[in-house]
């Protein structure tokens, strides 16, 4: 399923102001920080970030709260593979507002002050959990439209190439806490998903080479049944999850406001999806002092 391409708000153009922040890894002088905080995040649409960016969601952004640009976006003034204020949007440059955005929002306003948080979003509209899958992407990509075809051409063809070469670029001045999906309505009705996404976290553990289950993976439901979501029957499948990957948390979507296409969230619907990854992430901090 498409994603529908935004064009770049007014709003949005406010991270022109911001210009880039100074990380270590921006300045030659790359020095680990501990209490630089970076989350992974990674899906399809509702990962990209569909709704519209509102006024509210550009302003008052800490820049304790900085994001890795994953692609060139010269209308944002954004340059691949630098540091920004999060003011959105977090993934490609005319996409819109994703869980990402109030993730990070809503740790860095509950961790202590001198904690800053870093998000990488690699996430391609109406892909399938295939385009992460580092063995077989390109026969997938070989087959898809020619409208994703152009998405993954962004990220030079390999998305999660890009993932991992930001990863690794993130890991030199901040440590990697997290992994945040959300993916699975190009493949509702899949039943070998599951382990198709243990693939794909198994190799992002290798890739960076951490230990295997040594990172939680937040995976947020797809629109709920009370939402009319119209792939609600995958959530089933997501709650199964944990079965495959015991470090896995299913992040509800209960309640998270829908669009009429019943497949995306509203603007509301992200932002309040995204305090539950956030809720969720602090609850395991907490457990890991």
């Amino acid at each position: 399923m498409e994603v529908k391409r935004m064009f770049v708000t007014l709003t949005s153009l406010m991270a022109l102001s911001l210009g880039p922040v100074s990380a270590q890894a921006q300045t030659g002088t790359e020095k680990v920080n501990e209490k630089f905080h970076i989350y992974l995040c990674l899906g399809q649409s509702n990962m990209e970030g569909n709704a519209k960016i509102e006024a509210c969601d550009t302003v008052n952004v800490t820049p304790r709260f900085k994001v890795l640009q994953a692609v060139d976006c010269p209308d944002l003034g954004r340059e691949k593979g630098k540091w920004y204020t999060a003011v959105p949007p977090l993934a490609r440059c005319g996409t819109g507002l994703t869980p990402a955005d109030y993730f990070g929002r809503t740790l860095a306003d509950s961790l202590p002050a001198d904690v800053e948080i870093g998000v990488i979003n690699v996430a391609v509209g109406g892909c399938r959990i295939e385009l992460f899958d580092k063995d077989n992407y390109a026969s997938y990509v070989a087959g898809s439209p020619d409208w994703l075809k152009n998405m993954v051409a962004e990220y030079d063809g390999n998305p999660y190439a890009r993932l991992i070469e930001l990863a690794k670029q993130a890991s030199r001045c901040g440590v990697i806490k997290g992994i945040l999906l959300h993916q699975g309505e190009s493949n509702t009705g899949d039943p070998d998903w599951p382990m198709k996404v243990k693939k794909v976290y198994d190799n992002i553990l290798s890739d960076l080479g951490l230990q295997p289950n040594s990172l939680p993976l937040l995976v947020g439901e797809l629109v709920s049944e009370g939402q009319g979501g119209a792939c609600a029957s995958m959530n089933p499948v997501i709650q199964k999850l944990p079965e495959p990957i015991p470090v896995v948390h299913v992040v509800s979507s209960e309640g998270c406001e829908a669009v009429s296409d019943r497949l995306h969230f509203s603007a509301a619907g992200y932002r309040e999806l995204g305090k539950r990854y956030a809720f969720t992430m602090l609850e395991l901090l907490k457990k890991s002092k």
